[in-house]
């Protein structure tokens, strides 16, 4: 990999953020609604019963973990498809751009789209609801770099299957996330599914992350199992999914459909 032709990438994607007010705005403007509109109803919570003396602290913490999944997931998916938007796929996979160097490239612009719009929303949390992520302390990195790669495992199987269906396959990049969230326990502990549910959810990584969230949070206990067991998940299925997606883009190569994907 040449790092000249990844930070090339990066910059064609960056110029078009920086040049244009809609996108910044576009960025900011769900994150910071979304959490401020979960952090008011958790203030309600707390004013009206005892059960939820915590319920700011540790909805609004899992809000913005979620989001930043969510946020990174489709940052990567819409820089692919901003290529198909703009007419540009082709022109993607005709330069003389190594495979690891397109993934490499969207994967840094993918976090940058991502900070754009998830650090307002959480320097509100502070003055608004009185709650800091950095409570959860030092293992917040690790948090945040599990679910990162579980956003862009999403992002490539996305794209994946983009490569085989085509644009017609766009609409999966908006509800990947949304169909695996109720088996990732975000806002509510594992023992609420059902037993054969519980089963499926512990292959995911999201439950073993937003466990450790309320584990520190409320009972102020660091389970590096937990963190390690994401990890490990995240690392399995980051390299499947790097493997369909070269399988993806070597059928649609020599099938043909790379060109009708741009078009």
């Amino acid at each position: 990999m040449k790092f000249y032709r990844i930070y090339a990438l990066f910059l064609r994607h960056f110029y078009l953020i920086k040049s244009s007010f809609p996108r910044i705005l576009d960025l900011i403007y769900w994150p910071t609604i979304q959490i401020i509109l979960w952090g008011f109803i958790s203030k309600f919570f707390t004013m009206y019963s005892d059960f939820y003396n915590h319920t700011v602290g540790v909805i609004l913490s899992a809000a913005i973990l979620y989001d930043f999944l969510f946020r990174s997931s489709i940052s990567f998916n819409m820089l692919f498809l901003e290529e198909i938007w703009s007419r540009n796929f082709t022109n993607l996979f005709i330069a003389p751009l190594k495979i690891s160097e397109i993934i490499t490239g969207l994967t840094i612009t993918a976090l940058i789209r991502t900070l754009i719009g998830i650090i307002p929303a959480v320097l509100l949390t502070a003055p608004f609801f009185g709650v800091s992520l950095l409570s959860l302390g030092s293992p917040l990195i690790l948090l945040f770099l599990s679910l990162y790669f579980f956003g862009m495992t999403l992002g490539l199987l996305v794209v994946s299957g983009l490569l085989k269906y085509g644009p017609a396959f766009e609409n999966v990049a908006w509800s990947s996330l949304f169909l695996l969230a109720p088996l990732g326990c975000i806002y509510y502990p594992l023992s609420i599914l059902p037993d054969w549910l519980q089963i499926i959810a512990k292959t995911l990584p999201l439950v073993y992350i937003f466990e450790e969230v309320r584990s520190i949070l409320l009972n102020n206990v660091v389970n590096y199992s937990n963190i390690m067991t994401a990890l490990t998940l995240n690392l399995i299925y980051f390299t499947s999914a790097v493997i369909i997606f070269y399988a993806a883009f070597n059928a649609a190569r020599k099938r043909g459909t790379l060109v009708n994907i741009g078009e």
